[in-house]
């Protein structure tokens, strides 16, 4: 058994494996701890490389004691080496996109879900809920529904439309609050002190955490069981960002891979960059702020885990930008143009992000670098319609002479 207990990141004070995700001594966050003293690296590859075609063949290094069931198993989502995207941005680098859009509800909330969830069932609840800007509503509505478990779904209630239509299929009750997320955020965690619910993202947030260290396995796993030297990732919380780092620490600790951290890039919208203000203006804190981007998947104002995020750009060698709602909207226009992928606004802001790092020189020639896509472009359809272009012709062939072919040579 690798999984040991839960331990506050501040003062280390160590707590049962139960529902709980703060410390009753200093309120520091919880976050669960291993002791993979007996993994021996050679029979953990081949046991990884033995299994399942998911997030479970990984299940030494996250919070069971056995591989969970799972009807809806994420993961082993393609990574692509993007050529055309290196070339479009002048760069002499290997360019590689995680593209998490392939999960079963086509971003990876699916990953974080799936662990929290069955964390869920191992302490008995039958009522499962969250706190979401979208991709965690679908992933927690969908995998509940899968578990046959109920499920209540809270979120802005000026979400984009195909966001909400996503959730409420799965026969969820989705519960719009008038509010930022932060809003949403407070009341989640006021509902979880009083009712028997485990909300995903609040009471079981050190497991749920957890399932992101995933996309570092496989991201290392997919390069031939070796590390990038540079990750360009979204920022939101700053659990994703903080947790891929994490899974890439265990992986050196064990023997699994060898090498050292990555720079690590984070990426936010500049209408909402708690984060990134941070890092510019050298505060060791993020001041809170209120949201107002098209990337309503990022905007969290409050960010949970902002200090730490903060804390390993600065110690990787990387850092934090923000780029506009119109770098936002190019970005997403310069990944499908380049790799065929269609990401939603917060892979607009990886992108951009990426293209600004491009244009500043920070990539250097022959650096491998991986971006990650956490979401699907069919999502945030409204960012898209600016700039939309159709010809619409008579069905004849003069017509088409006229109307295309005479216009594309102008």
């Amino acid at each position: 058994m690798t999984v040991q207990e839960l331990k506050c990141k501040e003062c280390g004070a160590g707590y049962p494996l139960e529902a709980r995700f703060v410390c009753d001594d200093c309120f520091g966050p919880l976050e669960v701890s291993y002791d993979f003293s007996g993994l021996d690296p050679a029979e953990t590859k081949r046991k990884i490389q033995a299994g399942s075609r998911g997030i479970w063949r990984y299940a030494d290094f996250l919070p069971f004691e056995s591989r969970p069931t799972d009807p809806l198993e994420p993961g082993l989502t393609p990574l692509i080496r993007a050529d055309r995207l290196a070339e479009r941005l002048g760069l002499e680098a290997e360019i590689w996109i995680k593209n998490d859009a392939a999960n079963p509800t086509h971003s990876f909330k699916d990953r974080v879900v799936a662990v929290a969830l069955a964390k869920a069932r191992e302490l008995g609840y039958t009522t499962v809920a969250c706190a979401s800007t979208g991709n965690l509503a679908n992933a927690v509505a969908a995998h509940a529904a899968a578990a046959g478990l109920e499920s209540y779904v809270f979120v802005p209630s000026n979400l984009e439309e195909q966001k909400l239509l996503a959730t409420g299929v799965y026969g969820t009750k989705l519960i719009g609050v008038r509010g930022t997320y932060d809003d949403v955020n407070r009341l989640c965690t006021q509902l979880a002190e009083t009712r028997p619910w485990a909300f995903v993202n609040v009471n079981l947030r050190p497991y749920y955490s957890e399932g992101s260290k995933t996309l570092a396995f496989e991201t290392i796993e997919q390069l031939g069981w070796e590390l990038p030297s540079r990750v360009v990732c979204p920022i939101a919380s700053g659990s994703l960002f903080t947790k891929v780092a994490r899974g890439m620490r265990q992986w050196l600790d064990v023997g699994l891979v060898e090498g050292s951290l990555p720079a690590f890039n984070g990426a936010q919208a500049q209408g909402c960059s708690p984060v990134a203000t941070a890092f510019e203006e050298g505060w060791e804190i993020c001041k809170p702020q209120k949201p107002d981007t098209i990337a309503k998947s990022l905007a969290i104002g409050d960010p949970a885990d902002g200090v730490y995020a903060l804390e390993l750009a600065r110690q990787s060698g990387g850092a934090v930008e923000a780029v506009t709602d119109e770098e936002i909207r190019a970005g997403i226009r310069l990944l499908a143009e380049t790799t065929g992928i269609f990401t939603e606004t917060a892979g607009g802001v990886t992108t951009a992000v990426l293209a600004k790092l491009a244009e500043q020189g920070e990539i250097g020639d022959g650096e491998r670098v991986v971006v990650y896509i956490t979401g699907e472009g069919l999502k945030t359809l409204d960012a898209t319609r600016e700039g939309f272009a159709m010809y619409e012709i008579d069905p004849s062939p003069s017509s088409f002479e006229s109307e295309v072919e005479q216009e594309v040579s102008v």
